[in-house]
């Protein structure tokens, strides 16, 4: 039996025997047991510390008793919805398993084995993982004064670029690409390279800091749109994204998508929560407060916290961030070193409620002082 597993093992190719599976973070309670603490608040994933809106609670709870029956395999009113809230044709719409799912199909779609992909470093790191699945080639830009280098990322493109992946706003640095830099870096691009501009945080952006890649459907095909429900939402454990982009390539990417992708109470509490304004509201009110709070109260720690247009903050600390990281997870408080982005002296911190942002820096205190 076991030479017959090899066998099998023997037609993986290389370029997916080398694939690192996504790092996934210790379950809370696995943290708690293993470093012995009962309190613990998690600001490493860039959650909505209010959770998701009531509304979208209750439509999850309303399909309950429904959950035999296969959900909407169009997502028709979900579409409709966002068509409404959008002003774009829901044709142009293609809904996703969060928004990783389309960023695989994009990949699926016009990459092939040997083809290149431009992304920046540090940024999602989904992008990369995808094009190595398929056997293309990723041709990685590092930030410069952490923003994308548009003038480098040009420079990487030749006859067998597919696809660009820009993170706006970027995640870990929570910058944003200036305004007037995006027409120039679309002038410079050949015009069968797409352009994937992944809006998680749009959201959080305050008016005019950036443009929105929905701003070009319509004017020019090569631009896709990549949002979620996972951010300002609050709906990150349903899984639920979107694209927008040419009708001509949502129509591919709605042949390879699985039926049914996504889910009944996906479809349910994304619609509940697109018309619960007041939550978003305040969900965007709580994380402009924390970032007030973090830049106030950080400067005196003698660590440096940069403008974010996210709903985190990246912090230099001026020491080992592995160091602050688990000092800080030692008394109950879990913030992300960045050391894995080459950041070696940087955390990234998720705003939460003002009681987590309050315990939070008092445990990044300790830990400056312990370091």
């Amino acid at each position: 039996m076991e030479g017959v597993y090899k066998g099998i093992l023997r037609h993986v190719p290389a370029y997916i025997r080398d694939l690192v599976p996504y790092p996934p973070g210790k379950p809370m309670e696995e943290l708690k047991r293993e470093y012995g603490i009962e309190d613990v608040i998690k600001m490493a994933s860039n959650e909505n510390p209010l959770g998701p809106s009531p509304k979208a609670r209750e439509a999850v709870q309303e399909i309950a008793d429904r959950l035999n029956i296969y959900p909407d395999g169009s997502g028709y009113y979900l579409k409709q919805a966002l068509s409404d809230r959008l002003g774009v044709p829901a044709e142009s719409i293609v809904l996703g398993n969060g928004s990783n799912e389309l960023i695989e199909l994009l990949v699926r779609v016009l990459v092939r084995e040997g083809d290149n992909v431009v992304t920046s470093f540090p940024s999602f790191l989904v992008y990369q993982k995808m094009v190595q699945s398929v056997g293309g080639e990723n041709r990685v830009v590092p930030l410069k004064d952490f923003m994308h280098d548009l003038d480098a990322i040009v420079g990487q493109v030749d006859n067998r670029t597919r696809l660009i992946f820009l993170d706006n706003p970027n995640n870990p640095t929570g910058t944003v690409i200036q305004p007037d830099r995006i027409e120039e870096f679309l002038d410079a691009l050949p015009n069968d390279v797409a352009v994937v501009l992944d809006e998680a945080y749009m959201e959080f952006v305050s008016s005019g800091s950036t443009v929105s890649g929905m701003e070009y459907l319509g004017k020019d095909e090569r631009v896709v749109t990549l949002r979620t429900f996972s951010k300002a939402y609050g709906l990150g454990g349903l899984r639920l994204g979107y694209g927008v982009m040419d009708t001509g390539l949502a129509g591919y990417l709605e042949r390879v998508r699985q039926p049914f992708n996504v889910n009944s109470a996906a479809q349910a509490a994304g619609l509940a929560a697109l018309k619960d304004r007041e939550h978003l509201s305040a969900s965007i009110a709580l994380v402009e407060e924390g970032k007030r709070f973090f830049q106030k109260e950080l400067p005196r720690l003698g660590a440096t916290v940069f403008p974010s247009h996210t709903n985190f903050i990246l912090v230099d600390v001026g020491c080992d961030a592995k160091v602050v990281y688990e000092a800080m997870l030692r008394q109950g408080v879990i913030v992300r070193p960045m050391t894995s982005y080459g950041f070696t002296t940087h955390i990234r911190i998720t705003l939460g409620l003002p009681e987590e942002n309050r315990r939070c820096l008092a445990a990044l205190e300790r830990a400056l002082e312990q370091a």
